[in-house]
């Protein structure tokens, strides 16, 4: 047995966020037939992807500043996070022209990342690496440069060959990259993008969804997420898989709110500066104390509750499950809310 497939065992819980997942994917077809522009309703959400999964790695650019490079305009900043911005967007661009299986396409992806930043841009590194946290304690080694080519060959064919669902396959993928972390620098970036690959793979309209906005929107808890992965010598990434499986739901629900928002609201799709991490205010956090002792409470209910009308609660509940604060599981009509960030 190929030992790549005991580096996690299943949450029985998946099944039901899979399911959920697919049924989003429908709604996400329909709100984008309902925008009246899909072509620049995915740009936008580009846009937002490349923002964040950049971002991420220290990248002091705003979301309107990654705009106007993207559009063409002129932009004053490092010129170091400006190149960054424009390799992602070339990457991600070249979603259609990438095999997820592929060596060489890992490689010509991490220097279309990296151009021009990285010495060696496209190449496997040369060294050793480890990951070191804000307190400079040692977070993660990874492999011995000498084994990073065939560590990523054996990664590539195990998610060919895998038969789990490309939901966990792509997460799999994703964290076991960063686990050997095979190249110098740009890990994570290629962690991402390349999910997106597999994910666009199964269903070309994940090469549009912003996933990355949402694990930006939850750094700490997608550090966490690889962290409790590989306790130890043990290495179970059920802990990251879980994670992403909540994060792609939630970039799902995005997709959808910013659909509607077009229609509903004539919303102008221009990047502003959001915040990240928004910290949970009065409102909110009466809302999570109202979910946390009644998981089924509906909007309106809240509402009458809170003395608010039904659509601010349905507004913060949108800005609580972007922020992975909580999550719906089951249909919006018989499910329930699942307080992910319990209430202070």
């Amino acid at each position: 047995m190929n030992r790549l497939q005991q580096f996690y065992t299943e949450d029985p819980k998946w099944h039901e966020k899979i399911g959920a997942i697919h049924a989003l994917l429908e709604r996400v077809k329909i709100s984008e037939e309902r925008s009246g522009d899909v072509l620049q309703l995915r740009k936008f959400n580009r846009i937002l992807s490349v923002h964040a999964s950049t971002a991420i790695e220290g990248n002091q650019l705003t979301l309107g500043q990654v705009s106007d490079i993207i559009n063409g305009k002129p932009v004053w900043g490092p010129p170091k996070d400006i190149q960054e911005v424009q390799n992602a967007w070339h990457a991600y661009n070249e979603i259609p022209a990438y095999s997820p299986w592929s060596v060489d396409d890992l490689l010509r992806a991490h220097a279309h990342l990296t151009q021009a930043l990285l010495g060696e841009s496209g190449q496997f590194r040369s060294g050793g690496v480890a990951v070191v946290g804000s307190d400079g304690r040692l977070l993660h080694r990874g492999a011995l440069s000498t084994q990073v080519p065939g560590l990523v060959e054996q990664l590539l064919q195990w998610g060919q060959s895998s038969e789990a669902h490309p939901l966990i396959t792509s997460s799999a993928v994703h964290y076991r990259l960063e686990y050997i972390h095979p190249f110098r620098d740009g890990n994570g970036r290629i962690g991402r993008l390349w999910q997106t690959l597999i994910l666009a793979q199964w269903n070309p309209l994940f090469a549009w969804m912003p996933i990355e906005t949402l694990v930006h929107h939850n750094q700490a808890l997608y550090y966490k997420a690889l962290q409790d992965s590989h306790t130890g010598v043990a290495v179970d990434c059920r802990p990251f898989i879980d994670f992403m499986l909540d994060a792609i739901a939630n970039s799902l629900h995005k997709y959808i709110d910013v659909a509607t928002r077009t229609v509903d609201e004539g919303l102008q799709l221009v990047p502003v500066n959001v915040p990240v991490n928004v910290p949970v205010n009065h409102l909110s956090a009466q809302i999570l104390n109202l979910l946390h002792a009644q998981p089924k409470l509906t909007a309106q209910k809240m509402a009458l509750s809170l003395g608010v009308t039904d659509k601010t609660i349905k507004r913060h509940l949108k800005a609580l499950r972007e922020q992975g604060r909580i999550q719906r599981v089951g249909s919006d009509k018989s499910g329930h809310w699942q307080i992910i960030e319990q209430p202070a």
